[in-house]
């Protein structure tokens, strides 16, 4: 971890908290992180890749950590998102990367390959797949308790978030996402309310891990979190052209509750992504759960190593 070296770095304005470790001329590798996660989620894949000979590149998302927040955090989106990566690997004159993406940073991933596919050397996403981007419609198909329909009406996770203090908001979520069934909370209970104090953290993730996102989101808060990605779901690309031709990794924790929404396993089983992404190989990881990086992470490390090696 000491080995990690931290900037920021100019872009579009805001400062962005980058991550990053590696010879600056080694073939780069940019990470994108989920929710509740944050640079430090890849920490271990980041020095694995590194050490392997990759330069890894690790940014905290506008509003996100210590990243600047966007003038308007209610305005956020993933265009911003987009838009971001782009300037960041030309600040930092990189003209191609290999991008590794986890949770919402998979369509972060792959908006980024569609919109510049000269600048992607290839992708891997884990947790969720590649899927054409258009407004979702899994919410239609859920109780008013899911966690993303209470997520997104304007209000109601930040008193939810508010009566805790990030850490403990951090702590419920990381319980929650580790789990394999979708988080739905009763009409009368809101979603923090689903985990008790009592429940200890996945055998996985320590206190100091715990720590360490909790001193992130302290600084941060999460008013640009709970925009994008949550309120950001139906936001419109205008793309012509959904093939993506680089080649790509899909990996999937078995015991991942994402699994279980509407049409999703069937979608991933049937490898239908592939129609899009032709060259898209799907691994599964046997006890993986959502945060399958940080549960496992040399058995990930050695797929991202294997898929970097085949592709440069």
């Amino acid at each position: 971890m000491e080995q990690i070296e931290h900037k920021f770095v100019e872009v579009n304005g805001l400062k962005l908290h980058v991550a990053e470790i590696g010879n600056g001329s080694s073939p780069a590798v940019v990470f994108l992180h989920g929710f509740p996660e944050i640079w430090y989620s890849w920490r271990h894949q980041m020095i694995a890749v590194a050490g392997a000979g990759f330069r890894a590149i690790a940014p905290d998302y506008r509003g996100y950590g210590l990243s600047d927040p966007p003038p308007e955090p209610e305005r956020a989106s993933y265009a911003d998102l987009n838009a971001d990566l782009l300037a960041l690997l030309d600040a930092l004159s990189i003209p191609k990367a290999f991008v590794i993406a986890k949770d919402f940073g998979a369509r972060v991933a792959y908006l980024f390959a569609l919109h510049h596919p000269e600048k992607v050397s290839g992708i891997i996403t884990l947790g969720i797949p590649y899927v054409p981007p258009s407004p979702v419609t899994f919410l239609d198909h859920l109780p008013e308790g899911f966690y993303i329909s209470r997520w997104q009406k304007p209000g109601r996770a930040e008193a939810d978030f508010g009566r805790l203090d990030s850490k403990t908001v951090v702590r419920n979520i990381y319980i929650l996402f580790a789990r394999s069934e979708i988080p739905i909370a009763h009409e009368s209970q809101e979603i923090m309310d689903i985990v008790d104090s009592s429940t200890p953290l996945p055998p996985w993730f320590t206190d100091e891990d715990l720590e360490n996102y909790g001193s992130l989101y302290q600084k941060s808060g999460f008013q640009t979190a709970l925009k994008v990605p949550y309120r950001s779901l139906s936001e419109e690309f205008n793309i012509t052209n959904l093939n993506v031709e680089a080649p790509a990794l899909f990996v999937m924790g078995e015991k991942d509750y994402f699994f279980k929404f509407p049409g999703m396993e069937d979608y991933i089983r049937k490898e239908q992504a592939k129609m899009f992404v032709p060259k898209l190989e799907t691994i599964y990881v046997a006890e993986g759960g959502h945060f399958v990086q940080e549960q496992f992470p040399e058995q990930v490390n050695q797929l991202i190593l294997n898929f970097l090696k085949n592709n440069t």
